[in-house]
């Protein structure tokens, strides 16, 4: 009997890496009968976010834990910059996982996201061809240099170099997949598969691809009790990713902005911290968050908003009748999350891509306000009162809904039976079955 094709999955360290490649993984069970293994790297002891997503995988979908690596010796390095030295530094683990499945499968294929591309090298000395998952958008519109990643605007930090040093190796995998879908960036995707662009290979618009398990703990949530008791439409939920966190001074503008703005919210709140990417390894909150916030805040919007520390269960807010509109951190997972639940947005990024992602949704597609920061570089409170009445009551906040029901529906399609990303993923899939 023939052995099953196997994929080996390797992303990089960060939820926001592991979600849609463990979703991918599980297309390739359901749908194409593939079996696959996640290398998974680590910094310490695994997340508990990580544990629960990797313990609830589908049969046919293992995974195998790296030994952890340590920092001692580097310590303040951008988050950027300790990814990829993770990886880096985990090469030879990897080698070792990738000989042995390569030995004990029928392996016909390694997936790795963006920062992963030194592996590359390993798969190709075992002749396993090398996809890129690009886990953001295709981005084809004017991007002004200071809407460009924090790393790539200082040549002289080594994010920067690591930046480039992955770019550059992006013509060695064998294909890129693509986390969007053509309606959503059709000029793009055009002039990437017409290699407009230059030495790129084959790219693979296989998204949206979206968070589809149950929320661990999800089903009693009190947010969601909370929610089944308000007006249709007429909650703003304000989240900012599994790793976004707020500075002291933001956190009470933010938090006096909804007070002044009068609309109903439900808010995932974290201890602030001076870091924007402060909670990106370990997703949750450091410190018991309630104590930051301004004093009476809680007591004075009882009937309007809930506030809730660290976590909420974001695909069944998003697609809960209540939910009017999103208050983002403009992380790819949650664009698109959004997107599919057709719920519009005001458009808040914070680190590493997101700043581009919010030009994408507020400039190009026109599905996001975006706050105006001030000369502090803080959105002040009367801003944010603006833009959330703006979105939940005015005229543009309308004609953004029109416009963001209109991708919801092309998304459905793209993933349907007969729809783009679905013929894209079964045209790659059969290649490596062949």
């Amino acid at each position: 009997m023939t052995q099953k094709p196997h994929v080996a999955i390797f992303p990089s360290p960060g939820m926001g890496h592991l979600i849609p490649l463990t979703e991918l993984a599980k297309k390739f069970a359901l749908n194409y009968d593939l079996s696959s293994t996640f290398i998974v790297p680590s910094i310490g002891p695994p997340p508990e976010a990580q544990k629960k997503v990797l313990g609830s995988l589908p049969e046919g979908i293992n995974y195998i834990s790296l030994p952890p690596v340590s920092f001692d010796d580097l310590p303040g390095i951008r988050a950027e910059t300790q990814i990829s030295l993770t990886i880096t530094r985990s090469l030879s683990s990897v080698r070792d996982v990738l000989k042995s499945l390569a030995a004990s499968t029928r392996l016909v294929a390694l997936v790795l996201d963006l920062f992963g591309t030194d592996v590359i090298d390993i798969a190709s000395e075992l002749s396993v061809p090398s996809y890129i998952a690009s886990l953001s958008t295709g981005c084809g519109i004017s991007v002004h240099g200071r809407d460009l990643p924090d790393p790539i605007q200082d040549r002289k930090d080594d994010a920067y170099k690591w930046f480039l040093h992955h770019s550059k190796r992006h013509s060695l995998a064998e294909g890129i997949l693509l986390n969007s879908f053509v309606d959503l960036e059709p000029e793009t995707i055009k002039a990437l598969q017409d290699q407009e662009l230059g030495n790129l290979p084959p790219i693979y618009p296989v998204g949206p691809i979206i968070y589809s398990g149950s929320s661990i703990g999800a089903s009693g949530h009190e947010c969601l009790q909370w929610m089944d008791d308000q007006p249709n439409g007429s909650v703003l939920y304000i989240s900012f990713g599994s790793g976004g966190t707020l500075s002291f001074e933001q956190l009470n503008e933010l938090a006096m902005g909804l007070e002044i703005s009068e609309q109903k919210f439900l808010w995932v709140v974290r201890s602030p911290d001076k870091s924007a990417s402060a909670s990106y390894f370990s997703a949750t909150s450091n410190t018991d968050p309630y104590s930051f916030l301004p004093k009476g805040f809680l007591d004075r919007t009882k009937g309007q908003g809930l506030v809730v520390p660290s976590w909420a269960p974001q695909i069944q807010v998003l697609s809960h009748g209540s939910t009017g509109g999103f208050l983002t951190h403009c992380g790819w997972n949650s664009t698109l999350e959004s997107i599919v639940h057709g719920v519009p947005l005001i458009a808040w990024p914070l680190y590493a891509e997101q700043k581009t992602n919010a030009v994408l949704l507020s400039a190009g597609l026109k599905v996001a306000l975006r706050p105006e920061v001030d000369g502090n570089g803080l959105v002040g409170r009367e801003e944010i009162a603006k833009v959330v009445k703006g979105l939940m009551q005015g005229e543009e906040g309308a004609a953004i809904r029109r416009r963001m029901k209109g991708l919801k529906e092309a998304a459905a399609k793209a993933v349907s039976e007969e729809g783009s990303s679905t013929k894209s993923l079964h045209e790659l899939v059969s290649k490596w079955k062949n």
